[in-house]
């Protein structure tokens, strides 16, 4: 269960684990009202959770209730992992909770569903558009899903450590905390739970291919800037590290945005670390790289269809 409510006594404050149950308790030091999650011995879905609930779970893990009274609210919830098979089918799309459930330990779940909301909304407008085919569409479901997928198999193991806790959950926790407490490991588990090592298989190639593109402040004629502010428009962006007027993209010049500007800083990525410097990069409206520039133009009139439509006129294609 997680409630937010008043305690009688003052709780000690942390996360407390052991063959009882579990126990979090988060809030200010002896004021106001303290937020806890308490596992239960018994499953029940029969009805809501009550005080009482609350008050027994709290005795039979910790021994006490701390005298709670003024419940604000109170929820019940499980270790169920579920997730569509298809995210989408025909004009039906499917995202978030809708597409996806688990366990809410590690909050990654709210950041799943934004991007899941970032990834598929600039397509559907090109689709309603008609500037992009309808396949577009489908790669929504191709980069969207395998994340869903493993932030179900992370929530799983996660949950196997909040489970009551014998000699061997413990030993296997201590390893896991000796192992996070090396730079290279700890730095992927980050990046990880927190969504920032996302990789989008858009193919070979330059390590920031299908990455989030990092926030950097680069110098352009207007002065400098962060590169996620050209992005507040929801348009795709031509940023051009290179030689001034470089690429021609004329073509898409009324979808896709092109700044010319200079950076001479350190380019790295979450999990990954320093990555080479690019001399332009194609970057999506949901923020993630969709084609990385060497001083040529090679496959980005490729890019630039794939994933903003063909030049000039719009898609003509029919919808089901």
């Amino acid at each position: 269960m997680i409630a937010e409510v008043e305690m009688a006594d003052e709780p000690e404050l942390g996360m407390h684990h052991d063959a009882r149950g579990f126990l979090a308790v988060n809030g200010l030091d002896g004021k106001g009202p303290v937020r806890l999650v308490v596992t239960e011995q018994d499953l029940r879905t029969d009805d809501e959770p009550t005080l009482r609930d609350l008050s027994e779970a709290l005795i039979a893990v910790h021994g006490t209730d701390y005298g709670i009274h003024s419940l604000a609210w109170i929820s019940r919830f499980t270790d169920m992992a579920r997730q569509a098979a298809a995210y989408r089918d025909r004009r039906v799309l499917l995202a978030g909770d809708a597409a996806h459930v688990h366990n809410p330990v590690g909050g990654q779940g709210l950041n799943m569903g934004v991007q899941d909301a970032a990834n598929l909304g600039w397509k559907l407008a090109q689709v309603v558009k008609q500037t992009s085919p309808e396949r577009l569409l489908d790669t929504y479901h191709a980069e969207r899903h395998p994340v869903g997928a493993r932030v179900l198999r992370t929530t799983l193991a996660q949950i196997a450590f909040r489970r009551a806790a014998d000699d061997r959950i413990k030993a296997l926790g201590d390893a896991l905390s000796e192992l996070l407490s090396i730079d290279e490991p700890r730095r992927r588990f980050a990046a990880m739970m927190s969504g920032l090592d996302v990789h989008y298989d858009l193919g070979e190639g330059h390590p920031l291919l299908g990455r989030r593109m990092p926030d950097l402040e680069v110098i352009t004629a207007n002065g400098p800037l962060r590169v996620f502010t050209l992005l507040h428009e929801a348009r795709p962006v031509l940023l051009n590290l290179g030689e001034p007027g470089s690429f021609d993209i004329a073509q898409w010049s009324d979808r896709v945005r092109s700044i010319d500007a200079e950076y001479d800083g350190a380019w790295e990525l979450p999990a990954l670390g320093a990555v080479s410097a690019p001399t332009a990069v194609l970057i999506r409206p949901d923020g993630y790289v969709a084609w990385v520039g060497d001083e040529t133009q090679t496959g980005l009139t490729d890019a630039l269809t794939t994933w903003f439509g063909p030049a000039g006129s719009p898609c003509q294609s029919s919808r089901p």
